[in-house]
Formats: structure tokens, C-alpha cells, sequence
């Protein structure tokens, strides 16, 4: 049997290494587009701080420990159709060489690229002019030339999202002035307003300019500089820097599997079942080009590099024989920004309502640890559960590096896998030391506080 698997990332990987985990025997072909298999797209950020060094560290496997798993990389090969009929992939290498390979299975995780959000100007200006977009190794290559070789003093990022507030940092560490420019009410919009307001400070006490509530529609470069206008608050926005990073989501790449017949949904993205079936035969994609199937919502779009490695390994089971189902996402993340760590997984009550639930939303905030150790921090936790049967339906956290935010943030995803009450997670039996913790964890005392919230609401109500 001949596996083909389109995706150097998360999904084509982890699809190729399941499948030759399952099955030896079965011949697997990875075909990328560019030079860099396996790479993670997720610590770009930190190879700008400077914490990893050096590029090559990114890979999560090299080259040659992917080929000792028995696979076959086609690397700088862009995969440009699909004969479903014929089970023929068509490529053509970096030489503009075309040739076909024929499959009897075949996996897509074409992935996402960046969305320009309709900003003019970006279709003119690259990274040599000091326009960039980072989603890629390529580009991070770019930029890190950039760097060297113009020594820009400032820069602005377009968006305050997890990559764009990890950059943030990252360039302020390397001696610029940044500006980051949101488009809604508060950075890191994935988290209610006021628990944003906490990553914000931090941003705003490490020299950041956040300005909030501008919407950018255009970027131009005059005598050497930079210049972003648009609009803030319904009246005309402009600022200028020697660098302009633009990090405003992406877009599901999914003109291979349409041109083939594949249906597109959620997002753009192309429509799979749990099994990671697009519908067309012998044909499994994965990855952010895919919809995604949560928990709590049903289908939806939410790219994610732990739902594509999830993805890949069920489609990867499947594709040689496997009924191995993809088990659901809750959209849980985290992200570090310089000394505060904030999480999320689950539904926002805005979320909640609009999927029908009764939520109710409580913030509390709880020590990471006893207060008599030294170095206890504060920990802003907000639990929203629905008031009607007492269910868990989200949870965001805010705190310091050291707090364990991305251990407690699973806790909470744990429970809402298995359906729990708020009030059951008191009953959980939690590690505990003075040094680390409470015998009421911080994750039990902000649940215990949702309950008397929703007391007190009912009986003032």
C-alpha cells in the first residue's frame, strides 16, 4: 500500500508517522512544499528573542529522523492536483520539473496562510521593503534578514493575537520600539476584556504602545519609512515605524481538494467527517485547512497545531485501514507574554449564548500557592458554567509565568472533555505542598466562588 501525505507540518507528519507506527509495511510518501518538514511554526517567536538559537533547533525531528522512520520525503515539492479517479497526486518540484505519483491513499494538510485582512498595499510591498507576514519558515528567514541587515529602531505590528503578542516581545527584546495595533477593544481578543487588560499591562510595562480599537486599511513606505493608516474609534489613524509585521489570522488553504470536488464549510475550510474523510474516495485531509468538529459547538473553524496533530494521526489511522474518530476540540491555548501567562479553553459566556446555553460568568481571583511561602502570585480566573444544570462551559485564566496557568488551564479542559459540573471539580483530588499550591487549588477555589456567584444572582433574581 502507498500512503501519500501532502504537508510538511503537524498534520502530514503526523499522519505519516502513525501510519508507519500501525503498519510498517506500508509505503509512505510525504510531499512538501518547501525545504523545512516538521518544523515548529509555534516557537518562530522565541528564534527572534533569541531564546532559541539556532534555527535548526525548531525542528521537532530532523530530516534524517523522519527518513529513519521508514518515510519518503519529496522536499521544495509543490503538489498542484488531484486525480480522484485515477488516485494520481501531480507535482512539480523546485526545478519546475511536473511528474505524477500515484497513490492508493492519500492524506491533504495543505494548512492555512496568512490573511492579509483586506489591508492595500500589501500586495506591493514585501520583505525587503520591510513588510512582513510570518507564518513560514521563509518568512522567518526573511525577517531575521531584515533585522540584520537594516537595524530597524521600531516597529509596528498589525494585530495582538497569540503570534503577534509573542512578537511584541520578541522585538522588544531585540532593542525596538514596538507598536501593536488591535483591531477590537482589547488585545488577545480570545479572552474577555478584563482579563485582556491584564496581558495588555504587562505589555504597557515592558515599553509596548498598544493601541486598541483601530482598524488598518492600508500600508505605504515614503523616504524610508513605514506608514499604516486607517481608522480608530471613527476617525482617520495613521503611524509610522522602520518595520511593519502583520500576524491578523489566516486563511484555510483549499484550492487543491475543490479544484478535486471537495466540499468547503465552516470557515472556508474544506469539510471532513471525525474520521477526517472529505467525502471524496480514498481522500483524508487534516490540519488548518480543515473544518474543525468541537465539542461544544459542533462543526466550526478553529486552526489550532494541537488539533492538527490530533487530525493527522486519526487520519494516518484511517487512510490504512483504521475507524480511529477525532475525539473533538475545546479551543484550548495559552500563550506567554514576557512575565504573564494567559489561557483559555472552553466557551466564553458571548459563545455560550449563542450555542443556546444559560451561561453565567464569574471572576475570581485565588494565590498559585499559600500565601506564607514566599512568592505567592495572583491568579485571575473567570469559569463561566450554565446556571440551569451547573455544567462547566469555559474557563480563562491570568497570571504570573510561575503560577503552572498551562497546567491549570488543563484541569479545567479535562473536565469539560468529560462533561463535569463546576461543583465537581471540588471534588477532585488535586496535588497539594505550600510551595505550589492549596489543599483548595486554585482551580477548586475560583469553582467554589461561581457557585456562591450563582447563588447570589438567583436569590437577588
Amino acid at each position: 500500500m502507498h500512503l501519500v501525505a501532502i504537508g510538511g507540518s503537524d498534520a502530514g507528519i503526523s499522519t505519516a508517522l502513525r501510519a508507519r507506527e500501525l503498519d510498517p509495511s506500508v509505503d509512505v510518501t510525504v510531499v512538501v512544499a518547501d525545504r523545512y518538514p516538521n518544523f515548529s511554526i509555534c516557537g518562530i517567536p522565541y528564534y527572534f528573542s533569541r531564546e532559541v538559537q539556532p534555527w535548526q533547533s525548531l525542528a521537532h525531528r530532523t530530516h534524517a529522523d523522519l527518513e529513519a522512520t521508514g518515510m519518503t520525503l519529496r522536499l521544495d515539492t509543490l503538489a498542484t492536483g488531484i486525480d480522484v479517479e485515477g488516485r494520481t497526486l501531480s507535482v512539480r518540484d523546485a526545478d519546475g520539473v511536473e511528474s505524477t505519483i500515484p497513490y492508493d491513499a492519500l492524506m491533504v494538510g495543505t494548512g492555512a496562510s496568512p490573511s492579509t485582512a483586506g489591508i492595500s498595499g500589501l500586495d506591493r510591498l514585501g520583505p525587503d521593503d520591510g513588510v512582513h507576514l510570518l507564518h513560514s519558515m521563509g518568512d522567518t528567514f526573511a525577517l531575521e534578514r531584515y533585522l540584520d541587515d537594516h537595524r530597524p529602531e521600531s516597529a509596528i505590528i498589525v494585530g495582538a493575537g497569540y503570534v503577534g503578542l509573542e512578537m511584541a516581545e520578541a522585538l522588544t527584546v531585540r532593542g525596538l520600539t514596538v507598536t501593536q495595533l488591535q483591531r477590537g477593544p482589547e488585545v488577545l481578543s480570545t479572552l474577555d476584556p478584563e482579563l485582556g487588560s491584564l496581558v495588555r499591562a504587562e505589555l504597557v510595562h515592558h515599553g509596548v504602545d498598544v493601541v486598541t480599537g483601530t482598524r488598518i486599511t492600508s500600508v505605504a513606505r515614503d523616504d524610508g519609512r513605514l506608514t499604516v493608516t486607517g481608522t480608530r474609534d471613527g476617525g482617520a489613524f495613521s503611524r509610522s515605524a522602520d518595520l511593519v509585521l502583520v500576524v491578523v489570522g489566516v486563511r484555510p488553504n483549499t484550492a487543491l481538494l475543490t479544484a478535486a470536488g471537495a466540499a468547503t464549510g465552516a470557515g472556508g475550510a474544506v469539510v471532513v467527517d471525525d474520521r477526517m474523510r472529505t467525502g471524496l474516495p480514498h481522500v483524508w485531509a487534516a490540519g488548518d485547512g480543515v473544518v474543525t468538529h468541537h465539542r461544544q459547538l459542533g462543526v466550526t473553524y478553529l486552526p489550532l497545531g494541537t488539533t492538527a496533530h490530533k487530525q493527522g494521526r486519526v487520519a494516518g489511522e484511517n487512510a490504512i485501514g483504521g475507524d480511529a474518530r477525532f475525539a473533538g476540540s475545546l479551543g484550548t491555548q495559552v500563550v506567554k507574554v514576557f512575565d504573564v501567562v494567559a489561557a483559555r479553553t472552553g466557551l466564553r459566556d458571548h459563545e455560550a449564548a449563542a450555542a443556546h446555553l444559560s451561561p453565567h460568568s464569574h471572576t475570581a481571583v485565588a494565590d498559585d500557592h499559600k500565601r506564607y511561602y514566599p512568592g505567592a502570585t495572583p491568579i485571575s480566573i473567570r469559569i463561566t458554567g450554565d446556571e440551569r444544570d451547573g455544567r462547566l462551559l469555559g474557563a480563562q485564566m491570568v497570571g504570573t509565568r510561575g503560577a503552572e496557568i498551562a497546567k491549570r488551564i488543563d484541569t479545567y479542559a479535562t473536565a469539560l472533555h468529560h462533561g463535569m459540573t463546576v461543583a465537581a471539580l471540588s471534588d477532585l483530588d488535586l496535588s497539594y505542598t505550600p510551595p505550589l499550591g492549596s489543599p483548595w487549588d486554585a482551580v477548586q477555589m475560583a469553582s467554589q466562588a461561581w457557585e456562591r456567584d450563582v447563588r447570589d444572582f438567583a436569590a437577588a433574581h
